[in-house]
This record gives structure tokens, sequence and C-alpha cells, in this order.
């Protein structure tokens, strides 16, 4: 490969997608780059910020290494910049030889059975936004005092997230980063009771094993397993057989049907062969979950047996999936919910690749896997655009900062790294200073971190 000029890449999406691929492309030996990498949101990381619950410090530990990746002078960071309103791809390709969108995947994937749209039914993506103080999420959530038993349906690590946070104390939660409009909202959270439906076996869940694990990490809650749909069939085994981080969350699941519960105060349930087809609804509001028994088939799936079961709750929260959003200007997958791909270009509705446009992440292939397998999808996209440089055209505003004076010349309040350190100082501080001191306190609305970012 060889390509006689410096390069310009603008990489859209500042999670870890997105800061990966920044980093592999300044590491690709012979090739003088540098990546300019754009978010939404004022700050950096996507989901790591606003998508892990702030009692998992654990995996915010990657945020360090991320962080490193970002102190590299060849990469910079414009935050508070929104594809489609304050910049479009033709726009973007007058300064950069190549885009690449790590946009993920943000909201939740539709649940399509009667009584979705009831007062009381909600995504998890919403509730997650709102207890990790995402600047567009509302400032208040909706707890009822009437609410007690609540049902999560979906039995991936973000619906055990949703159930442990409603399961929790607020001020258990005190330590962690939460702002103060999330720590009042807790406090009114009623729930005692938290039922987690899965509608296959115990072999077909998809918690991590660390996740399901720390479940019981509260001395406030009890973790039941019940022992109705905890049955294992000829695919189960093989599964079992071929995974050992699935034979791993068996055994805990296991260890939790055996234990007796300490009388704690609250409980998470998991329920299995149990699929949701109706959320009830009583003067426009929940007041229970219908669901139909299921059976294995032998193969690891699961039929319907025909017995329903209702369950007196009164919220429903859907964890079923993320869900990416349609880029303005692109071609969309509406059921992968993805851009169009072979891997790396982003193809036309024609089946051709967009000259210069690339794709990886979730927007890529869908919101699967955990977040270090980001790496080698950044490694494939990266690998395809380097081998594509030298016929792609050289953009007409190739200097560095052509780009800064465009977004100036149209009044973006955009963001950059050096305004991030400022902002992670003063929510560092703002921890420091508080009745409860830990290491952060996050501020939560958007023209006070972008005020303190460009201050």
């Amino acid at each position: 490969m060889t390509v006689d000029r410096k390069v310009r890449v603008a990489v859209v999406g500042a999670g870890p997608a997105g800061v990966y691929a920044a980093d592999i492309l300044t590491k690709t030996e012979g090739l003088d780059v540098t990546v300019d990498i754009l978010d939404r949101d004022p700050t950096p990381f996507g989901l790591i910020r606003y998508g892990v619950a702030p009692d998992h410090p654990r995996i915010k530990e990657i945020i360090k290494a991320l962080k490193r990746v970002m102190a590299n002078e060849d990469i910079r960071f414009f935050g508070n910049v929104n594809f489609g309103t304050d910049i479009k791809l033709e726009d973007l390709k007058g300064f950069y030889d190549a885009v690449v969108f790590a946009t993920g995947a943000r909201r939740d994937r539709e649940l399509s059975i009667p009584g979705v749209d009831l007062d009381g039914s909600y995504g998890a993506a919403d509730f997650v936004y709102w207890y990790d103080g995402h600047p567009d999420a509302p400032r208040e959530w909706d707890f009822q005092p009437h609410a007690k038993q609540v049902a999560v349906l979906g039995v991936g690590n973000v619906g055990l997230d949703v159930a442990r946070i409603l399961a929790k104390t607020a001020d258990e939660l005190l330590v962690t980063e939460i702002p103060d409009n999330v720590y009042e909202g807790l406090k009114n959270n009623a729930t005692t009771d938290v039922h987690v439906f899965a509608r296959r076996g115990p072999a077909q869940v998809k918690f991590t094993p660390m996740e399901l694990r720390e479940l019981s990490h509260s001395p406030t809650i009890d973790v039941v397993v019940h022992p109705e749909g905890y049955e294992f069939d000829h695919g189960s085994m093989e599964a079992l057989a071929a995974a050992k981080s699935q034979k791993l969350v068996v055994k805990v699941l296991g260890d939790y049907l055996a234990k007796e519960p300490s009388g704690a105060p609250h409980r998470i349930h998991i329920h299995f062969c149990q699929n949701p087809v109706e959320i009830l609804g009583e003067d426009g509001r929940v007041v229970g979950l219908r669901t139909e028994i299921t059976e294995l088939d032998g193969t690891g799936n699961v039929r319907g047996t025909g017995e329903f079961k209702d369950w007196p709750v009164q919220a429903v929260y859907r964890a079923i999936g993320y869900y990416s959003d349609n880029l303005p200007g692109l071609p969309f997958d509406s059921n992968g919910g993805v851009l169009p791909n072979d891997g790396g270009h982003v193809l036309d509705i024609d089946g051709s690749p967009i000259e210069g446009v690339y794709a990886t992440g979730w927007i890529k292939r869908g919101p699967v896997g955990l977040i270090g397998h980001t790496k080698s999808d950044a490694a494939q996209t990266v690998k395809m655009l380097v081998e594509d440089l030298p016929q792609l055209p050289a953009p007409e505003f190739a200097d560095r900062e052509a780009f800064d004076r465009h977004l100036d010349s149209r009044g973006v309040e955009y963001t950059t790294w050096e305004g991030w350190e400022k902002l992670d100082a003063h929510e560092m501080s703002l921890g420091e200073g508080d009745t409860h001191p830990r290491e952060r306190k996050k501020v939560v609305a958007r023209d006070e971190m972008v005020g303190i970012a460009r201050g």
C-alpha cells in the first residue's frame, strides 16, 4: 500500500468501536494519517459512559485504555456534533479521504405484543440512559408507589443491569457516579420483587458469569431461580459442551437454585421457558404480564405449549436488545438494524460499495458481542480502508484545521478532548466534594457539559 499524501479519516462515533478504529489506523505501518472522531454527545466513550450500569466500575476500567488512545496527537475529538444535523456525508467527504461510521445502537428494539404502549411499559435503553445521566434522557423517572412487582423481559446483561438497579436501594448507589436527580428518583422506587423472564432454558441465556454472580453482592437482594422451566435438552447439552462461559453461567444459576433465600427485603426472580405474549392493562396502566409456557424442542429452541400464565406486575421493562438509528443520507437494513456492508465497506442499495465510506461496531454487525469484540471488528474494517486508499480521491480541503473552521462557520458549539479533560476533572471534583465522597459525580445537562468543556 502506497499513498503519497497525508491521509485524513473521520470516524463518526466515539464509543469503543470508533476509538479502536482510530487507534488501529494511527498504528498502521507506512501510513501517515490523522483521525478526527465525531460524536453527538459532548463526551467521548459512548455506551461505556452511558450504557454501563454505575455500579460496574470494573467495566469502566476500559475508559483508561481508551483515554490512552485519545491522548495520541494524531487523533482529535469533536463532541456535540450531530451527524445529519450539524454535518452530512457530503460535507465530510470534502475534508476527509474516508469516513468510518461507528455510531453503535442506542435505542430499544421493538417488541410487538399487545399492551406494549401502556403507561408503565418501558424500554430498557430509556431507563439505562436515565440512570446513567444521559443529557437527552428525562430528568425524572415515573416510579409509581404501587409498583412493587416489576417484570424485566430479556436475559442479556442489560436485563440484569436493569433488574439489579431496580432491586438495589438508592443509598447503595451513593458510592457510584450517579447524579443527584437519579438518586432522588431511585428513593421513590417501591420495587420489592423483580421478575426476569427467559423465553428459553438456562443453557440459552445471554448473561455473562460475572454479571450473574454480581446479582447477589447486595445485602438487600436475594436471587431466586425458579425450578419451573429449568430444563436441558440435547441441544442445550451440546451448547454447554461447546462454551465454557455458558457452563459457568449454568453453574451460577444452579447455585442460586439450590440456595435458600436469606429474607432480604428485595428479590430478583429468574423464570425460564416463559414467553411474554401480552402486557395487561387497566385504565391505561400496566397491571400484569401474560406469558405462554414454552418447552424445549430437543435442539435448544422452544415451542409454545398453549398454556398461559398471568403475573401481577405493575411495570414492565423491555430488555430484548438495542437497535441502531438510520443515518441520514445512507442506506439502512431495517431487518438487521445495520448499515448494509460487506464486512467493512458500506454498500449502496444496488450492493456496490460507497466510495470511501465504511462501518464498524454495532452499526456494522448488530448489537451482539462484548466490548472486546469491537477490536477485531475494527481491524477488519481498517484493513479494507487501507487497501482502498491508493484509489480514493484526496479531499478538497485537506488541511487539518479546515474542519474546525467549517464547524465554526456553522455555529456548532463542539467540544474537544481538552474540553473533555476539563469536564472530567470537574466531575471528579464534584465527587470528592459531595456529602458522600466518590470518584466522580456526573454532570447531566448538555448545555452545562458544553459550557464547562468550552469554558
